[in-house]
């Protein structure tokens, strides 16, 4: 009876202290917040953390982070902070992608430390009776051990007296600046790496790490991708008889939603007529007018990893002469742009390219009067792409100069942009065009994952005309009330 009095009260010892995955195993583990395999059997197989991505994966990400590292240094990423709408409505919580890569947790109060001496230390959150009451079941130091196979977890509590520790021992600490915490910048131990000049950004390691997809994750990209598409296409095919910025940005989100998509990559482009001008365009707030182009740039997330494309069309069905013009100089440089995708070539040859091209034709078409760059980037001040995959623009320290490797995902994006008040010809004016395909490179080239989403003039056209959705009399007068 003393003995076993004696076990039960250093088991009590250790889990107040921390525990690590060689000293403590459960397999009774439930709800911890998140899917897993026991809870989720419809999501994931047995030994994924994620959807379709293993624990070994996982392991293999953190060895290779560790390889990275300069010895006797510190690796310190926390999770993204719970962004609020109101003082007690939160905004969707979305995991910062450095943490979520590394770790699997998807849950926000996290902090994983990366050592070559211990491996993956996980300092997790303690929910109380209020916080399961109202918030649910959140992952604690078991689950860390247990689910993210952690080498070492501990109550976040702890961290104040651990973590200053860690510090000390190291030559070097990396962090993740974007979702640094005062929980453990405000830590003396860390402000005198940080005044030595010994803390840098850990970004350039991870981008890194993440700039080439594993096989699991350009199989998650894919089905992204897939249901983007479907959703755009569905979308158009709604444009002729509900031509109303706010519908069709509702519509396209309740399409990739229904598809299996967790979330939009971000707040859809719809910008009918001049709006399509702005690049960033966020309201989506305009009736589309009778003879106007709509540009729609969208993506969704799907189990972590995002798409984006973008397609520009004439709900009416039909492309005026200027419109068409326009749509197939930018059309002819997407395709130019897609067939220099390659191992070896870069973002950057590929932008260059495609400036001269655009120029020639914007001179041709006469809308650019001179060669000067200032006149070109008003009609596009964009980057022909960029990275693409747990991020909308992943990677982004990773130069645009790098020699493109198998593996990596790119956009190919040109347009042009012209506001209503331009100084050129009225028939081109209150123009915005853009078709972005997202292009994977292959070991002999590249593949479009975005190629089954129709582009061509005549292929749109009679998509708008001879497959669009016929609503009812009765639907037609209250979609006109509503948008009045």
């Amino acid at each position: 009876m003393q003995i076993l009095c004696r076990k039960l009260l250093q088991r009590k010892t250790h889990i107040k202290q921390g525990i690590s995955r060689y000293a403590f195993s459960t397999n009774k583990i439930g709800d911890i917040g998140q899917p897993t395999p026991a809870t989720h059997p419809q999501l994931l197989k047995e030994g994924e953390i994620t959807p379709g991505i293993t624990n070994e994966e996982y392991v293999s990400r953190r060895n290779k982070l560790l390889e990275l590292l300069p010895e006797n240094s510190l690796a310190i990423i926390a999770a993204a902070p719970v962004k609020m709408m109101t003082s007690v409505v939160p905004y969707t919580y979305r995991p910062d992608a450095d943490y979520l890569y590394i770790t699997g947790c998807q849950q926000p109060g996290g902090l994983a430390v990366l050592g070559h001496d211990f491996g993956l230390c996980m300092f997790m959150p303690e929910a109380t009776q209020h916080d399961v009451i109202w918030q649910g079941q959140v992952a604690g130091i078991y689950a860390a051990l247990e689910t993210f196979k952690a080498q070492k977890a501990y109550p976040m509590r702890k961290l104040r007296d651990v973590l200053p520790d860690m510090i000390k021992s190291c030559s070097k600490l990396f962090h993740n600046m974007q979702t640094a915490t005062q929980t453990y910048t405000e830590l003396d131990a860390f402000q005198k790496v940080a005044l030595s000049g010994k803390v840098e950004n850990i970004s350039s390691l991870t981008n890194e790490l993440r700039w080439i997809k594993s096989p699991a994750e350009l199989k998650l990209m894919k089905e992204s991708s897939s249901i983007a598409c479907q959703a755009l296409l569905q979308t158009m095919l709604h444009s002729k008889t509900y031509p109303h910025e706010g519908m069709l940005a509702a519509k396209v989100e309740y399409e990739c939603r229904m598809r299996g998509a967790q979330r939009m990559a971000f707040n859809p482009v719809v910008g009918g007529g001049s709006n399509g001008s702005v690049i960033h365009y966020s309201r989506n707030d305009q009736q589309i007018k009778d003879g106007d182009l709509v540009l729609m740039d969208m993506g969704c997330e799907f189990h972590s990893y995002v798409s984006d494309l973008t397609r520009t069309w004439p709900p009416c069905g039909s492309f005026s002469s200027g419109q068409e013009e326009l749509y197939d100089l930018i059309l002819q440089t997407n395709k130019s742009c897609i067939d220099l995708c390659r191992p070896g070539t870069s973002i950057q040859e590929i932008h260059n390219y495609s400036v001269d091209m655009l120029r020639k034709g914007f001179k041709e078409i006469g809308i650019l009067k001179n060669s000067g760059n200032n006149s070109y980037h008003l009609l596009n001040p964009t980057s022909i792409g960029h990275y693409l995959g747990m991020d909308v623009h992943d990677s982004s320290s990773v130069s645009y100069d790098r020699p493109l490797k198998p593996g990596v995902v790119i956009t190919i994006e040109p347009g042009v942009y012209i506001p209503a008040t331009s100084d050129v010809p009225e028939r081109y004016r209150g123009i915005g065009i853009r078709i972005e395909d997202e292009v994977l490179i292959t070991e002999s080239g590249y593949e479009v994952l975005t190629g089954s989403m129709p582009k061509e003039v005549g292929h749109i056209e009679s998509l708008i005309n001879n497959y669009s959705h016929v609503r009812g009399t009765e639907s037609h007068n209250n979609v006109q009330v509503a948008s009045s």
